[in-house]
Parts: structure tokens; sequence; C-alpha cells
């Protein structure tokens, strides 16, 4: 047994009891239909001739039914003589790579087979101009050539910064569709300049573009559709900031101010582009940002396969697990935080042999006295936060918060021989 072992062996995990956290569910039934009607009603299509190209803009991250909306896309492009293409608009994502960008994309379930168009993908601009502070503005070169572009993103709060726009169709036109290029412009002075800088980018490429509408998603806390909206380029600015409020109010939380340790199962870059969502959490990779919770100490074990060794976000963590760092890529990971110009969430916290070592190092260190009395919560993501567990100790208050509901007397966490833990944490 190494010292690091016996450190360790004497650290309890408190019995843990499963809890539904409720929040509004109103979504829409159908994205497609939803999604057909806000366009023909938009007048888009009426704008493009038959036989012309629209290149239909998507990100990295995992927005709720993304490959029906764009199967759904490509099906209205096609019923007016339009042909339909696909470009990944994901900044420096990917490996800053075309393969990468593409490869991502079919991750997510956005094929050629399933939306019946196909991937350009590639790192290729085009310079648009200057704006008028002097920051270059660069697109797609497949978008560029099309004759029409149709961003499509989910609108919600950033995990780095505050403005007017954060995470949604204008820092994809800005950033996104900027590719590398585009990424590095609007990053190089820091996040604590974003707020400005992408609705200068984004607002020069609407007005020197082929950007012909965006199509906005908000999300319910239940990772579903509550609202799509279909807006012309020349409404983007104005109506934005209107969507970011809404998805403000809908985003997820945890009911609990304070906690002593966290864990997350899992975190990658199909979750948040920082890993895990960072206001859920109220841990953050830059002084621009504050709120949420206030927890000691933090492990997260697993990262998704669909992140392909992309670990951003871990080093927000105090502690992690060997698998997830044998599965840290340094060229998938590095990229985006040297574009972005934050290095914190891709530092590597302390690295435990198993999920025991590392759920264990987290009590151990969260500095209570009393161990017996921490105050632990278990989710599998920042997505999926319906339903946690919660350590014995906070059963009290959450029977005094009406948003939760007790599904079961606290039990013990199993863990298989190698330390792992042998059932899913919500199973």
């Amino acid at each position: 047994m190494s010292s690091l072992d016996d450190l360790l062996k004497s650290v309890e995990i408190p019995r843990m009891a499963k809890v539904r956290q409720t929040f509004p569910d109103d979504h829409v039934s159908s994205p497609a239909e939803e999604l057909r009607r806000k366009f023909r009603d938009s007048g888009a299509g009426s704008q493009l001739k038959k036989g012309q190209t629209a290149a239909l803009a998507v990100g990295s991250r995992g927005v709720a039914d993304l490959p029906v909306l764009v199967r759904t896309l490509a099906e209205e492009l096609k019923r007016i003589g339009v042909k339909p293409l696909i470009i990944p608009a994901m900044g420096s994502h990917g490996g800053a790579t075309g393969e990468g960008q593409r490869s991502i994309l079919e991750e997510m379930g956005v094929t050629e087979a399933f939306t019946g168009a196909p991937i350009r993908s590639s790192m290729e601009t085009v310079f648009l101009g200057t704006t008028e502070s002097g920051l270059p503005v660069y697109m797609d070169k497949h978008a560029y050539e099309a004759d029409a572009v149709i961003a499509v993103n989910r609108i919600h709060p950033h995990v780095s910064y505050r403005g007017r726009f954060e995470s949604g169709l204008m820092k994809m036109i800005a950033i996104g569709l900027g590719k590398l290029k585009g990424a590095n412009i609007c990053h190089d002075l820091g996040f604590a300049s974003m707020h400005k800088n992408v609705p200068e980018m984004g607002a020069y490429c609407l007005a020197h573009g082929n950007i012909l509408c965006g199509v906005a998603v908000v999300e319910n806390a239940y990772h579903q559709v509550h609202t799509i909206e279909v807006l012309p380029g020349s409404e983007i600015e104005q109506e934005e900031p209107r969507l970011l409020e809404l998805a403000k109010e809908l985003e997820p939380c945890l009911y609990f101010d304070t906690a002593d340790v966290l864990i997350i199962d899992e975190i990658g870059k199909n979750i948040s582009g920082t890993g895990f969502d960072t206001n859920i959490v109220g841990r953050y990779g830059t002084s621009c940002i504050s709120g949420g919770p206030q927890i000691t100490k933090i492990s997260v074990l697993d990262v998704t396969d669909v992140s392909h060794g992309n670990c951003s976000g871990l080093g927000l963590a105090d502690f992690t697990t060997r698998r997830v760092f044998d599965k840290f890529s340094f060229e998938n990971t590095y990229p985006n935080s040297l574009t972005s110009t934050a290095q914190a969430g891709i530092k590597i916290p302390m690295v435990l042999k198993n999920d025991l070592q590392a759920v264990q190092a987290a009590v151990k260190t969260c500095n209570i006295p009393d161990k017996s009395a921490v105050r632990l919560i278990w989710m599998k993501n920042t997505l999926e936060i319906d339903t946690i567990w919660i350590s014995e100790a906070m059963i009290e208050e959450a029977q005094s918060i009406e948003q939760l509901t007790l599904l079961g007397k606290p039990e013990k966490t199993v863990f298989d021989r190698s330390g792992n833990v042998l059932r899913s944490s919500f199973g």
C-alpha cells in the first residue's frame, strides 16, 4: 500500500440520497414542426432562388434535437429548390482542424446520412474587412461562397463573461464562422473585451456577409427545446438579447447555496464550452464572471468520449481520476485554450487512481472538522441535473425546499474491486 493509499483509506464517504430537482418544463412538443412553421413564416425562403446554395452553420454544442433541426432546415431548402450544405462554425474547436470539426458534428449526430446534406469542413477563411475599432473579420470560405448562410445555435448564458450577447448567434457569426482566425482576433484581448468584440465583429459580418437568418434555440432546464425563433439577419442584433434573458430565466441550477464537495461524473465539450456549465457550479476560469453556489472542493471522474480528449474545464476542478488523465489530449485541448487566452480551465488537477480516491480526497480536504457531516452533492453532468444525489447532512435542508423531492433512503455508494463506481450515480 502506498503512502497515498494510507492517507485516504480511512476517509468515509457519506451515504447518499437520490433527489429530484424540479424546474419549469414548458417545451415545444415537435421541434421539427415548430421550426418548419417558423422558417416558412419568416419568409427567409422567398429570398432564395432555385438552384442557389445555403450553408447551415452548426456549432459544437450539444443543442437539444440539433440533428433533427438541421435535417428539417435541409428539407425546407430542398423543397424550394435550394441546395443545402453543412459547415462547422466552431472557431478553434476540434483541435482547430477541419477533420476534427467534422468529427464533432458527426459525433453529435449531424451526419450527411441523417441530414441529407453534404458537410464541408475546412479552416479556410475569407477576409471580409475591418471594423471601426480595427478588428479584422473573417468568414468560413465555404460559407462565404454559398449564396446564403443560416446560423443555427442555442442562446445560452456564457460560462466566462457577461454581456448583451453571450453564447448564441452573434458569437457564432463573429467567432464560429471566423474559424481559428476569427476566434483568435475576438479573444486576443481577453474575456474582459468579449462583451464588446462579439457584437462589433458580429455586426460587421451581418452587414458585409451573406447571413440570411439565424435559428435561435432556447432550452429549458431539462435540455428540451423551449423556444425556436427564426430571425432575419437584419434582426439578430436587436432580438438576441431578449432571448438571452429568457435563457437565463430558464437556466437550471442547484437549489443549495453551499456544499463542501461536488462530484461530477463527466464533463465534455458537448456539455459546455468549459466542460461543465460554470454558472451552475459556481467555478469560473476568468475574473469576468461570478455567482452560483459556494463549493469548497470539486472532483471530476470522467470526460465524455465525444470530446475526443478535449478536457477543457478540468483545471477548474480540484481532483480527477487516472481515467481522465489518460484521455487528456493536448492536441484537442490546448488550441482552444491558446485561442481564448484563458488557461485556468486546462490545467491538470490532482490525479487519483480511481473514483473512490477522487471522492475521498475531496472529502478529506474540504476543511470541515466533522467529516461525517460533509455536505456532498453528486451529479452526472451539468446538462442533466434534474436528478442528483446528496449526503445525509443535506437531507433536512432538502426537505424544506419546495422544488426538491427525496426519491429514496440514503444508501452507500458501491465501488468495484478497482475502486470505480459500480453503479451509475443516477441508476
